[in-house]
């Protein structure tokens, strides 16, 4: 969301402190950076929170944004994650000038790294710019935390996994708003050149009225993090709390299920047409082929049909299970045309009104990190993303909601819903939400039983 504010001084916006050099061991294997031309006020510090695959690609486009950011703290649950993402970061598959500037500018001492549940206070002190990309049970409280600081923030989706999680992201939005301080969230079909023409084109009704919408995120799933790996990696048995957190994916509290960690995507961009949010939903769902004790309880297949004001329907599949049809993308249908992929539109009668050529758009990625930090840089508000993030994250609950319980779910039941998914307490040797049984599995949400979900 773009809003038009008035500009004010840009040292105040970014609160930065005392912007510490470039570390020695850095500075002397990438002398030149063109950090050296930028003053102390001048410079952005970032900060990571969440060192995975994706906060690593995050951290550097952060970098990449602007020629004045420094990463200067970073933290995650586990040691070992953050020194992986740093050897990551200092050793990208290509190098060249570029990205010798950027990883130039990473000035992390060992006293700026913190593991465990509570080192993200420590990078929100350090830090003007957050990056959020823990898995997305902790959002809401890392988001809350960094608005309350007063800080600038790119976080990742989902924000929540639950409604009490989503009903903590508004509140803390609203306070964003009331700081005005820009706050971009990972879906980045919203800053992608062949979305936005696509959907402009919708909105300026090309395709006339919406009459339906099929959204997909069909693929043969993701990686799987075994509990014999690591503990044979640790030498000792797991915690029930380590392993889920090392095998996040597949639990719902830390990662709502893949129809929330993946297809809200897709969701959004049914939303994004539609200019609503779905008011009930219906679906059916299970889990047939990934069935292993490390799969967890999440389901491996959705299927819901969401439903909007008006009538229209949008629906909804995402799946993993290999050696199926993969698709992850959009359609939409009209009164008098139709939208097959993103950048195709056709009329009535079949004549293409549009069909971009994507090749040379810029990166979606980096251009959601481009546009913040040239807000931050020009000292403006202008990206209050996250209580569309909060929206889009309730429609993928909703749909889980549909899907476990196997009933019609509406928008103000999902809202209204008291079912928190959080531990009681965030300790290695604490008890997480869902415990297996004897034999190692954990119960399935059961459509018809689950009627809580």
């Amino acid at each position: 969301m773009n809003l038009s504010k008035n500009s004010f001084n840009r040292r105040d916006f970014v609160k930065s402190g005392v912007a510490a050099v470039v570390g020695t061991t850095l500075a002397n294997q990438f002398p030149g950076s063109a950090n050296a031309f930028y003053g102390v006020d001048d410079t952005i510090k970032v900060g990571l929170i969440g060192c995975g695959g994706r906060g690593t690609g995050a951290a550097l486009q952060a970098l990449s944004a602007a020629p004045n950011t420094k990463l200067v703290a970073m933290a995650d649950a586990f040691s070992d994650r953050i020194d992986e993402s740093i050897h990551n970061m200092l050793n990208p598959e290509e190098m060249d000038d570029a990205m010798i500037d950027v990883i130039s500018r990473i000035d992390l001492p060992a006293e700026h790294l913190f593991d465990g549940f509570d080192g993200y206070k420590q990078v929100i002190a350090m830090s003007d710019v957050i990056i959020l990309t823990t898995p997305p049970a902790f959002r809401p409280i890392h988001f809350e935390a960094a608005v309350d600081a007063g800080k600038q923030i790119f976080m990742e989706k989902p924000v929540a996994t639950d409604a009490p999680g989503i009903r903590r992201v508004l509140a803390a939005a609203e306070k964003a708003k009331e700081k005005q301080l820009n706050v971009v969230v990972g879906l980045q079909r919203r800053y992608q050149t062949q979305y936005l023409r696509w959907i402009e084109m919708i909105h300026s009704g090309a395709i006339g009225d919406i009459i339906m919408g099929r959204v997909y995120w069909n693929s043969g799933g993701v990686w799987v993090r075994s509990r014999s790996e690591y503990e044979e990696k640790a030498g000792r048995p797991l915690t029930e709390m380590e392993y889920q957190m090392r095998n996040w994916y597949y639990f719902n509290w830390l990662c709502g299920d893949h129809i929330v960690e993946q297809h809200i995507h897709n969701i959004d961009v049914g939303n994004w047409v539609k200019q609503a949010h779905p008011i009930r939903a219906q679906g059916q769902g299970g889990r047939q082929v990934r069935t292993g004790l490390d799969h967890g309880e999440i389901y491996d297949h959705h299927f819901v049909e969401f439903e909007y004001a008006d009538g229209s329907r949008v629906m909804s599949q995402c799946r993993h299970i290999p050696n199926c049809m993969n698709r992850v993308s959009e359609a939409f249908h009209g009164t008098s045309g139709y939208a097959p992929y993103p950048g195709e539109i056709y009329n009535s009668a079949g004549e293409p009104l549009l069909k971009h050529d994507s090749s040379e758009d810029p990166n979606p990625y980096q251009q959601e990190h481009d546009e913040l930090f040239a807000a931050i840089n020009a000292g403006q508000y202008k990206y209050a993303d996250a209580e569309n993030g909060a929206i889009a994250t309730m429609s993928a609950i909703l749909g889980r909601m549909a899907t476990y319980s196997g009933n019609v779910v509406t928008w103000e039941e999902a809202m209204a819903s008291e079912l928190d998914l959080m531990p009681e307490q965030f300790a290695w040797d604490a008890d997480p939400p869902v415990l297996p049984n004897a034999e190692g599995r954990y119960e399935i949400p059961t459509p018809g039983v689950n009627m809580a979900y």
